[in-house]
């Protein structure tokens, strides 16, 4: 099975991504992980990205598509995959589908991870990250036994800047902007399917599991 998963900031993408890529026995692909691959190898393409990257600069989409291309074209995705992170603009989607036609294929179905903006800024306001051992914690869903305080290696607890409501905001206004857009265009040609992404992580990995049956997962 070939599938996008899609969904805004704190929709427990990342999460999803590894169970149910597991589940379909398929590679889980991030752009995050095509970057790192190539910078620390001295791809050619990850020269050229981390020229833009060092200057501050967003790297070019023809520079992401071409890693995307060359990471497709990698044994273990020949028989499927799943792409988290990736296209996050509707160009970027047309690219996807232009280059998936080139390798002699199509996408199967766009998952589309369902939350609204309260419940994202309730799960991301509420996280705290250990400056000791980098373990992250929640206030309401994973607290420590000591306010402020690792369970795990004593050391102080902190909001990052990326979990204060202000940059969530921020960061769902620009989802809103050119993530969100994905939906129609994927919805126009009737591969996407929504599931709600509340609640419990186990209980989205099963709606997440029984919506791909009907595509074959």
């Amino acid at each position: 099975m070939r599938l996008v998963l899609v969904g805004p900031p704190g929709a427990g993408k990342g999460t999803q991504a590894e169970f149910i890529a597991a589940h379909l026995a398929v590679p889980k692909i991030s752009t995050g992980d095509i970057f790192r691959s190539n910078v620390s190898q001295g791809t050619p393409l990850g020269i050229e990205a981390k020229r833009y990257m060092d200057a501050g600069e967003l790297v070019p989409d023809e520079v992401t598509i071409n890693m995307v291309r060359d990471r497709l074209a990698e044994p273990d995705a020949s028989e499927g995959f799943l792409l988290d992170g990736f296209p996050r603009t509707t160009p970027q989607a047309a690219a996807l589908d232009k280059l998936l036609a080139d390798l002699g294929t199509a996408l199967d179905v766009v998952l589309e991870l369902v939350v609204d903006d309260d419940e994202v800024i309730r799960r991301l306001s509420g996280r705290r990250t250990c400056r000791g051992c980098g373990k992250i914690w929640h206030v309401e869903f994973d607290a420590t036994s000591r306010e402020g305080i690792c369970d795990r290696c004593g050391g102080e607890l902190f909001q990052r800047d990326d979990d204060k409501p202000e940059t969530i905001a921020t960061r769902l206004r620009e989802y809103a902007e050119k993530t969100a857009p994905l939906v129609d265009y994927y919805g126009a040609q009737g591969k996407l399917v929504g599931i709600d992404a509340t609640g419990p992580v186990e209980d989205v990995t099963v709606r997440a599991i029984d919506a791909l049956r009907s595509y074959g997962g």
